[in-house]
């Protein structure tokens, strides 16, 4: 069975923000109501090279995939690649052909920010007029992207340690370039760094705030102090996968925060199986990523290829 082979441009002409909603919400729904298979993320580390490789599998509504992902911080400067890259495969369960290979990076960016979109429609307050953006990177443009789609007449809360990266953002998408505190006391605050020491203070941040934190990949990350998690309403993506590298790894480990102060998963939110929002407590969203999200995205774009005759069949795996 030949193999669909999505390049970059072709899946830019295919997607749009509310299919990456649309199929980032139906993952989360079905790992809330346990319908989903998903291994933990497999963890390739390399010191030499100073980066890593993440295997990502999943299985959901009659799809499986994988996701070969990598992280190399200093790429940028050493090689002038992009940090993040990743290839999806897409395969057939029942025959085990594969059906589509893709630009997973494109897929990680767009679910990404579709995860922080669905956390919001969820777990913030109605009509919020703010979203204040800490890291003003690739993360902060499909973030962006969600909530506009999603919350009419948002103002923008731009802030970077980069004034250069924050003004670029400001160039693309609008709002405000501002001080790391006026960002962090906007309605919803999405904060998207890769810092160790936190960068967000508990007293920043107002009762009722929405905050979705997408930077903690991996043990010893942290973005937002101890203090603030202490005191907010936290829903996780995965309990396995947060609790390894997600915003809460660092409190937990250090006994500042226990697991019993985790409300739920986002999935069991939307799958109305545990509360989100009560009152105006701040409320938060610690997202490491799933598999499942990859998954449903990429059989949503490799549907409307098909449908629409876009990208290359390949004779990759022989039958024979």
């Amino acid at each position: 069975m030949p193999t669909l082979l999505l390049s970059a441009s072709e899946l830019r002409s295919l997607y749009s923000v509310e299919l990456g909603l649309t199929a980032v919400e139906r993952a989360f729904l079905a790992h809330g109501r346990g319908e989903s298979l998903m291994p933990p993320k497999v963890y390739l580390s390399l010191p030499k090279y100073e980066g890593d490789f993440r295997a990502m599998p999943a299985f959901l509504d009659g799809a499986a995939g994988v996701k070969w992902v990598n992280a190399h911080p200093r790429n940028p400067a050493k090689h002038h690649l992009p940090t993040v890259r990743a290839v999806y495969i897409l395969s057939d369960p029942d025959t085990a052909s594969p059906l589509a290979i893709l630009d997973g990076t494109l897929l990680t960016a767009w679910r990404t920010g579709a995860a922080g979109g669905v956390a919001s429609k969820y777990l913030a307050r109605s009509k919020p007029r703010t979203l204040g953006l800490v890291g003003c990177g690739v993360q902060a443009r499909v973030l962006i992207d969600s909530h506009r789609a999603l919350f009419e007449g948002l103002e923008l809360l731009l802030a970077d340690a980069s004034e250069a990266a924050a003004q670029a953002l400001q160039k693309e998408k609008g709002g405000r370039v501002v001080s790391l505190q006026e960002a962090a006391g906007a309605d919803i605050v999405c904060t998207s760094t890769p810092v160790r020491t936190p960068v967000v203070k508990r007293e920043w941040v107002r009762a009722g705030t929405h905050i979705n934190a997408m930077g903690a990949d991996a043990p010893g990350k942290q973005e937002l102090e101890s203090a603030l998690l202490q005191q907010a309403r936290i829903f996780i993506d995965d309990e396995e996968q947060a609790t390894h590298s997600g915003e809460v790894n660092v409190p937990l480990h250090d006994g500042l925060l226990q697991r019993e102060q985790i409300a739920g998963t986002l999935g069991e939110v939307i799958a109305g199986q545990k509360k989100g929002r009560l009152a105006d407590e701040v409320t938060l969203f610690d997202s490491t990523g799933l598999a499942v999200q990859d998954l449903a995205l990429a059989r949503a774009l490799y549907d409307v290829a098909r449908a629409q005759g876009v990208g290359q069949m390949f004779d990759l795996v022989g039958s024979g």
